[in-house]
Order: C-alpha cells, then sequence, then structure tokens
C-alpha cells in the first residue's frame, strides 16, 4: 500500500468521480483508476460501486475512507517535522552596530524557528538582490528603490564625529560641524555610499567651509586606526559607535540639529516574505 494510493482514493472518495478526482490530482484519469485497482486487489476488496451514472463507496470504502485521511495527515506531520524551516535572507551593512543586535534578537523571540541568513554587501548590490529575490528584505539608508522593490521607513540615524582621543575636541560633549574645518575629512568615495557623502559635504558647505580632503580608502576599521595616530576626522553612525570602542578615538555628537539618515527596509514590492511581519515588528520593538 502506498501513500500514493491512498491520497488517490481519498480524491475519488471525495470527489465521486474518476475525472474530477483526475483533475484535482493534475493527472490523467486512467492513472488514478490504475492505481485504484491496484489498492482494491491488495486489500482484496472492492473500494467503490461503479456504473456508467454515478460512483459510490462500498461499505470496505467508507470504513477505508478515515483510517486513510489520518494516515495521510501523519504523513504530512512527519514530513513538515524533518523540513528545514525557509529562512530568513537579510541584507545588511556594517554601519547597523547595535541597531542590528537588537533587532536580531527581537525576531528571535518572535520567530524562534527561522533561521536568518546576513548577507553583507554595498547598498546598491542589497537592492538588486532584493528586486531579483536573491534576499528577503535589505536594511538600507536614503535609498533610491529600483522597479519591483518598496522601501519601508524604519529610523533615523543619528551621525556622531569621529576624532583623534587626544584632541581638544574630544573633550566636549558635543560640537558644531564648523569647529571641525580645520582638520582633513576621512570619508569614503561618493561612488561608495552617495547619501552619506552627500549629506556630510553639504553640511559642510552650509556650515561655510569646505572640507579638508583626507585619506579616503580602506575599511572604516583602517580609518579609525588612522585616525587614533593623525588629527583627522569622520563621521559614524551612532548606533555603531556604541561598538566600536577604542581608547585613541572619541565620538562627538554634532549640536543640534546634528546630521542623520533614514534607515528602511528595502522588500520585494510583490510576493513579500512570509517572515516580513515579525521582521517589522521585531524593528518596532527595537524603537520602543
Amino acid at each position: 500500500m502506498e501513500l500514493r494510493q491512498l491520497s488517490y482514493f481519498v480524491a475519488v472518495a471525495e470527489e465521486l468521480h474518476f475525472g474530477r478526482a483526475a483533475e484535482r490530482l493534475h493527472i490523467v484519469q486512467s492513472a488514478v483508476s490504475q492505481q485504484i485497482q491496484r489498492l482494491e486487489r491488495e486489500l482484496g476488496a472492492e473500494l467503490f460501486d461503479r456504473s456508467p451514472r454515478r460512483v459510490r463507496l462500498t461499505g470496505a470504502g467508507e470504513r477505508l475512507l478515515p483510517e486513510a485521511r489520518a494516515v495521510l495527515a501523519a504523513a504530512e506531520r512527519a514530513r513538515a517535522v524533518v523540513a528545514v524551516p525557509a529562512g530568513l535572507r537579510l541584507g545588511t551593512s556594517t554601519g547597523l552596530g547595535a541597531h542590528l543586535d537588537r533587532v536580531l534578537a527581537a525576531f528571535a523571540a518572535r520567530a524562534p524557528e527561522v533561521p536568518v541568513e546576513l548577507v553583507s554587501l554595498p547598498a546598491g548590490e542589497r537592492l538588486a538582490r532584493v528586486a531579483a529575490g536573491r534576499l528577503d528584505a535589505a536594511f538600507v539608508r536614503s535609498a533610491e528603490p529600483p522597479a519591483g522593490v518598496r522601501v519601508l521607513p524604519l529610523w533615523s540615524d543619528p551621525l556622531v564625529a569621529a576624532l583623534p582621543a587626544t584632541h581638544p575636541l574630544a573633550r566636549r560633549d558635543e560640537i558644531d560641524l564648523a569647529d571641525l574645518a580645520g582638520l582633513p575629512l576621512a570619508l569614503a568615495p561618493r561612488r561608495v555610499n552617495p547619501a552619506l557623502a552627500d549629506l556630510v559635504v553639504g553640511a559642510c558647505h552650509a556650515a561655510g567651509f569646505e572640507p579638508v580632503p583626507g585619506p579616503a580608502g580602506g575599511t572604516l576599521h583602517d580609518t579609525l586606526a588612522t585616525i587614533g595616530a593623525r588629527p583627522l576626522w569622520t563621521v559614524v553612525y551612532a548606533s555603531h559607535a556604541r561598538v566600536l570602542a577604542t581608547p585613541r578615538v572619541a565620538y562627538v555628537p554634532f549640536r543640534a540639529p546634528g546630521l542623520a539618515l533614514a534607515t528602511g527596509l528595502a522588500v520585494p514590492a510583490a510576493d513579500p516574505s512570509p517572515h516580513l511581519e515579525k521582521l517589522l515588528l521585531a524593528c518596532g520593538d527595537h524603537e520602543s
């Protein structure tokens, strides 16, 4: 006795019509008839009373039907127990800092059975992968979404100044952007992060000065190591600064209104992940 045979038997028993059962199962009618006949031979009993006008369950068929349904339900439960749960593919960037830790903790509390795969990529590639269905969602900042992607607003990310810990400005509780006019700015090239570069350079112009260009290559950790040894400055997301503690670099907030970029969650415009609602709730938990 095969599960397939029991599945065909239940379909015919519910439809009381071999043709409709075949349509429901997306197979040809002859295949249904053959498997039912094999099941009857194996059980040594006719399960259906067939006539040109109607199909009815025999007494044996009526007794088998609830048992067949129970076997099929048990088989489905067995599959579910061993099936690998569909995970969440989430695009990230290094600047999320404490945001990411808290969101992941909140999501794990809401969906402990869902594995999360973190993929760190440049913003443009994150958006491209969401559009192509290769990521379920991605954190982005001040990004213009491509076709097929929408960005759901999450929170505003304030920026702080990263300075040498020995610099006089490092002892202040907050600074004006104009206070940094004499120091070279170590900022990633605009092609790497257009939104951040435009925000910082534009704010410097609004404060009345042209930033002195400093070293612009390498990772953020390389930049911070250089700042610890030379009089330079850069900007770091406040949430990230909390996990970048180093005795040679000080993180000083800007005086209000300060600098900030909006963070959002890029998701497919159609067919979003079934885990999206819980992820958004986790982001809300983070903000509360």
